[in-house]
């Protein structure tokens, strides 16, 4: 799922994200309430219309960015009240206003508010905002109803502690959801203690119901999390990393700054469905990021995302044929290949 924080996914046209294959973006409610405000974005329609995108829309309950990037915040065990980094301003987030935010917004899918903390922890913090989060995911889930058409989606807390994952998956589950997210992940732990935390709270999680692994990551994160039993994934990777020059491909990740690439006749990838990654050489990508023009960033943007559509959607068939483990590893096998 491209990520459209402010409306946008950056750099590109919501008409260029829908023909790359993406079915869902997503918007995010800390961000989107700061500005325009959801009171706004509803008075125009909802994200879809304000955004001109007809496909779903998840949002998250915006508790991450509360945590990461509110300049001064009071957390109690009915909310956060913080202060924006934008001017300041005081605002409060509880689980039903940050349901009532996404409402607003029109979000397809929305999000419990919960608390996320950076890892490594101690312990008892993270069995706090663990614990703190389950609250949070009864009181989400009281806010928000039952709306015809849309679904709510608890999120799984418990840091590197295996324990705590699974007790947080097992009570979410009783509490009952239409599908179960994974946070609290990807915030900087190795990718072996992530992996080692999905092989324990994915089985501990309805298989019938959708699976989502938040803010991962590389196509290597994907690719071993899918393995492991997740369905959906989201990252501002793709398009951060267009924006500064790097382009991910077949051939695996390439800096386009290097010097290398400044008589590169070819394109990032001439198989690609993607007119980006397709139709320009590697030569003229190398001098628009050395030149800093916004050209770059959006043909760079655009090729990372329609690559990691291209990578999901292949992974989608080769689990169809019974063949993921074969997929997988030629994948694999090409990005260690590169492009020589």
């Amino acid at each position: 799922m491209p990520v459209g924080t402010a409306a946008t996914v950056k750099a590109l046209y919501a008409d260029q994200v829908a023909a790359t294959g993406a079915d869902v973006v997503l918007g995010n409610t800390y961000h989107l309430m700061l500005r325009p405000g959801a009171e706004r974005v509803a008075a125009f329609g909802g994200l879809h219309e304000f955004m001109r995108w007809d496909k779903p829309i998840l949002t998250d309950s915006g508790g991450f960015q509360v945590m990461s990037l509110a300049a001064l915040r009071k957390l109690d065990k009915d909310g956060v009240t913080f202060q924006s980094h934008i001017d300041g301003s005081t605002h409060r987030l509880t689980p039903e206003r940050s349901v009532e935010i996404q409402r607003l917004l029109g979000a397809d899918v929305t999000m419990q508010f919960d608390e996320c903390v950076r890892l490594p922890a101690p312990r008892d913090d993270v069995e706090r905002a663990m614990r703190l989060s389950l609250a949070w995911a009864e009181r989400s889930k009281a806010a928000f109803g039952s709306p015809q058409g849309r679904a709510l989606f608890g999120i799984v807390q418990g840091g590197d502690q295996a324990d705590l994952r699974k007790v947080s998956a097992r009570e979410l589950v009783a509490v009952g959801f239409d599908g179960y997210a994974v946070g609290g992940l990807a915030v900087g732990e190795p990718q072996d203690v992530m992996l080692a935390m999905l092989g324990e709270t994915v089985p501990e999680l309805p298989s019938d119901r959708p699976r989502y692994l938040m803010g991962v990551g590389t196509p290597d994160d994907i690719l071993k999390s899918i393995a492991r039993g997740v369905d959906m994934f989201d990252c501002v990777m793709p398009t951060r990393a267009g924006r500064h020059g790097q382009a991910f491909t077949r051939f695996g990740k390439m800096n386009l700054k290097n010097a290398r690439f400044a008589e590169d006749k070819r394109p990032l990838d001439e198989t690609s469905d993607c007119p980006a990654a397709r139709d320009y050489s590697r030569a003229y990508l190398h001098h628009l990021v050395k030149s800093g023009e916004i050209l770059g960033m959006m043909l760079l943007s655009w090729a990372n995302i329609a690559y990691y559509q291209a990578l999901t959607a292949g992974a989608r068939s080769a689990i169809a044929s019974g063949a993921f483990a074969d997929y997988a590893a030629e994948t694999t096998a090409g990005w260690a290949r590169g492009d020589a």
